[in-house]
């Protein structure tokens, strides 16, 4: 089925997307990347450098990105005390930059095995090594584009009845379409 994956023999999975798909994808990507932002001195190679960068210690304002970054500690939403607060931010000084450049990794394979395909699409097989950095590029996605649509359990803003006029729909349209894309690349890894 185009836009959803299936077991490939290797152990690893294969995709078959159309070209709107694959942009579609591409594009979704790639705005990931401008939201995760550049590793610590921009672009820097000196290793020793990023050895002893310290990341930052309070959690992101912009909601998306708190939801890639959650704190380690407390309940999100619910207030903390200073020591849950300080215990937080040390965690997050020592970790975030690396979970950082661990999503910045996920989503340039996805980017760069989406520029290998055809102008008409194409199919991708990512190895059963790749899978893991698709399925971890996929999720977050579908958390970034959850946090800006609000989306709860419940539903109660009625996001998968909207209308075909409302802006939101294709927001909500491309949430559902990772959502399935996240699964059957699940059961593809696991099946």
């Amino acid at each position: 089925m185009a836009g959803l994956f299936e077991r490939s023999g290797d152990g690893g999975a294969a995709i078959a997307l159309e070209e709107v798909e694959a942009a579609i994808l591409r594009s979704l990507e790639v705005q990931m990347l401008e939201l995760i932002g550049p590793g610590p001195g921009g672009e820097s190679d000196d290793p020793l450098a990023a050895l002893f960068a310290e990341g930052p210690t309070e959690a992101p304002a912009d909601p998306a990105l708190a939801r890639l970054f959650p704190d380690a500690y407390g309940e999100p939403g619910q207030p903390v005390d200073a020591q849950t607060k300080s215990f937080a931010g040390e965690f997050r000084r020592y970790t975030e930059l690396d979970l950082r450049a661990r999503k910045r990794e996920d989503a340039l394979a996805v980017v760069r095995a989406l520029d290998t395909l055809g102008e008409d699409g194409g199919v991708l097989r990512p190895s059963a090594a790749e899978c893991p950095r698709w399925l971890g590029a996929l999720n977050d996605l579908r958390l970034t584009l959850g946090s800006r649509l609000d989306v709860t359990e419940e539903d109660d803003q009625g996001l998968y009845d909207l209308p075909d006029t409302d802006e939101r729909k294709p927001l909500v349209m491309a949430y559902l379409w990772l959502g399935a894309m996240q699964e059957s690349l699940l059961e593809a890894m696991t099946g």
